[in-house]
């Protein structure tokens, strides 16, 4: 089993376990105290998972829990774990409940919970409820003195109000906010994650799995013992319980369509609402653990296609249509270090298709030709019917690293020709020109295609990395439907010329590399796992004399993306998104967790100030490096071919 992640809490410098451990029903409210050594086993096996972030309160028991604790973390356990403990919920000798926030009640509440801890700190400290009698600023002032003591490391609230979280955060940074959130409990998401999102502070779900519920339906009724107080909830009383076992039925319905458990689906769905949660499912079974850690895994099968099937959009005026985001397919098998294992990658097209990007570009200088093989095998039983294809001519390789570009009719229709053969279909949706043969009049080039057209061999014509007059004079030969280009954050060279001239003749946009070659996904750490062939490690922009620079641009997007709640790919997909409907983005990836978390892209909504903020991170002043190093391919601004009353067959 793989270890679990880390991730950061919040901005004020805690890191903790990707999912966290509730201990509460280890000893209080979920029935009697389970046995102590089962229990300290449990959080053993956790630890040793990689579940790290243990949460506890002294009300659990109360008391109890924190005892139970302080035994499992004997023996050099303390120093692996992120503790965080609760005070505020004061019971009386009659089992009354009294919120409490005065300086002295904290301090006392702290001094007992490090001696039922035994620990000289704790690490998370939070307010559990809110005492409603006594002005935040003064409860979180008694507990900036303990930060200064060295008694607890960093504050946090618990079901606190967007405003109190504000007035806290003003006294001393909240490092994280606990609160119930799971798929049946999502009222918290119109004020209190904004204003959590705002502020840099960490989001904990506490009860990710609905009590309990969303693991296994109303059967979890028949099971509650006596003290259970689960018992008394409202939603799981007779008038209420007919209606929301529904919720139950339809959840355990798509779980076994993606062949998980209903409480893995319903974890899933909370990871993927952003990289700063941390859901605390709790449990007292070993096997419940494990099932819930696999949620982990099961988050990157969860995206925003199972939400939502990702949409269509028209690229172009011609009458193609797409999937709003594309898989770009050369990694696959060329470019980016060898050859991925062909079953994986048959397995990520089809999961691609299910997931709706049924926009699958290839090249016949991928491999070369082994990309398109690749796509051919993934396409057999019925699915090529499914997709729409685009692959590409014109590259020829006549040597290490030395390139041939053609355009010759003869050329273009041995390539169309090829390529069909490999692909193994009668026709190609949309066939671009990869690369400008400046030596042939673009009108030959598309006359060639144009017959292709007529002949029933290729659907759509587009050009890739083509200037604005040869796009011009390729559509009144024959209508152009895409034109490819790089375009992202960090390469924004089209948008002078290239961009209007397609919006002023209807043609559609197909952004590759939209994620500057894989570095708005991880920055400069990018360069440590690169394969020795792969070519990115010669492109100008991750050489040291400007990565220096250009790694500060990373920095700053993926502060961006943690404040949204997304990861940096996202983002920079999103901004792409939001450049208009006639764009379309082709990411392309060799794993199914990172396709997964490009398209979340698709939801993640960004104002016209944050596209301006995200665009000057990358300004062009800022970004150091040319695209291409001059020995390798041309680009759009070196395209232009020769008039046609020029040529001169040879």
């Amino acid at each position: 089993m793989a270890k679990v992640g880390r991730m950061k809490l919040g901005s004020q410098g805690l890191e903790v376990s990707q999912q966290g451990l509730g201990c509460m029903g280890m000893s209080a409210y979920y029935g009697p105290p389970k046995p102590e050594p089962d229990m300290v086993a449990l959080i053993h096996h956790a630890v040793q998972c990689g579940v790290t972030f243990l949460d506890t309160s002294d009300v659990y028991g109360p008391h109890t829990n924190e005892v139970l604790i302080g035994k499992a973390l004997k023996g050099g356990v303390r120093e692996k774990v992120e503790l965080a403990t609760k005070f505020g919920i004061s019971i009386s000798d009659d089992e009354k409940f009294e919120n409490r926030g005065d300086p002295s009640y904290v301090r006392a509440a702290c001094e007992g919970s490090l001696k039922r801890l035994d620990i000289d700190c704790i690490d998370l400290y939070y307010q559990h409820r809110i005492d409603t009698r006594v002005p935040i600023e003064i409860t979180i002032g008694e507990l900036k003195k303990l930060v200064e003591e060295g008694k607890i490391k960093y504050i946090g609230l618990s079901e606190a109000s967007a405003s109190t979280i504000r007035r806290a955060h003003a006294v001393h940074p909240i490092s994280a906010v606990q609160l119930e959130w799971s798929l049946w409990s999502r009222d918290v998401e119109e004020e209190v994650i904004p204003t959590c999102r705002e502020l840099g502070i960490g989001i904990v779900a506490y009860s990710p799995l609905g009590r309990g519920f969303l693991s296994s339906g109303t059967k979890i009724l028949e099971n509650l013992s006596e003290g259970d107080f689960r018992q008394n909830l409202p939603r799981f009383q007779p008038e209420n319980l007919e209606k929301n076992k529904t919720i139950f039925e339809r959840v355990n319905e798509m779980a076994a369509k993606k062949g998980c458990t209903p409480s893995q689906l319903a974890l899933a769905w909370v990871h993927h609402q952003g990289n700063d949660v941390c859901p605390i499912p709790g449990t007292t079974k070993v096997d419940n653990f494990n099932q819930n850690i696999a949620a982990l895994s099961r988050y990157h099968h969860l995206h925003i296609t199972t939400m939502a099937k990702v949409g269509r959009m028209k690229l172009g005026s011609q009458g193609l249509e797409v999937s709003q985001q594309g898989l770009g397919c050369m990694g696959m098998s060329s470019g980016y270090g060898p050859p991925k294992p062909e079953p994986d990658m048959v397995a990520l097209i089809h999961h691609a298709i299910q997931s709706g990007v049924t926009f699958l570009d290839t090249a016949d200088v991928y491999g070369p030709h082994t990309n398109e093989i690749l796509i051919a095998k993934a396409l057999k039983g019925g699915l090529r019917e499914k997709v729409e294809l685009a692959t590409k001519f014109s590259i020829n390789i006549i040597g290490e690293r030395k390139f041939d570009i053609r355009g010759d009719p003869e050329y273009v229709r041995a390539s169309c020709e090829g390529s069909l053969k490999r692909l193994d279909i009668d026709c190609i949706d949309l066939y671009f020109q990869h690369r400008v043969d400046t030596r042939v009049p673009i009108e030959l080039t598309i006359g060639e295609l144009k017959k292709l057209v007529e002949e029933g061999k290729i659907k759509y014509i587009g050009l890739s990395e083509a200037s604005p007059s040869t796009i011009r004079r390729a559509h009144a030969v024959h209508p152009i439907t895409a034109v490819q280009i790089e375009w992202s954050l960090w390469s924004r060279d089209v948008e002078k010329e290239i961009i209007p001239t397609c919006r002023e003749h209807g043609i559609g946009i197909v952004a590759y590399s939209p994620l500057g070659r894989g570095f708005f996904s991880s920055g400069s750490k990018l360069l440590d796992n690169l394969s020795q062939n792969d070519f990115r490690k010669a492109l100008p922009r991750f050489q040291p004399e400007n990565l220096e620079t250009n790694k500060t641009i990373f920095e700053r997007v993926n502060e961006m993306a943690a404040k949204k709640g997304c990861t940096p790919s996202q983002l920079a997909l999103a901004w792409l998104h939001h450049q208009g409907n006639d764009v379309c983005p082709i990411p392309g990836t060799t794993k199914i967790e990172n396709f997964n978390d490009n398209i979340g892209a698709l939801s993640v909504k960004l104002t016209p100030q944050e596209m301006t903020e995200l665009e000057s991170f990358a300004a062009a002043d800022v970004v150091k490096g040319d695209r291409y190093a001059e020995e390798m391919l041309a680009t759009w601004k070196n395209s232009d071919t020769p008039p046609l009353s020029s040529w001169k067959a040879v």
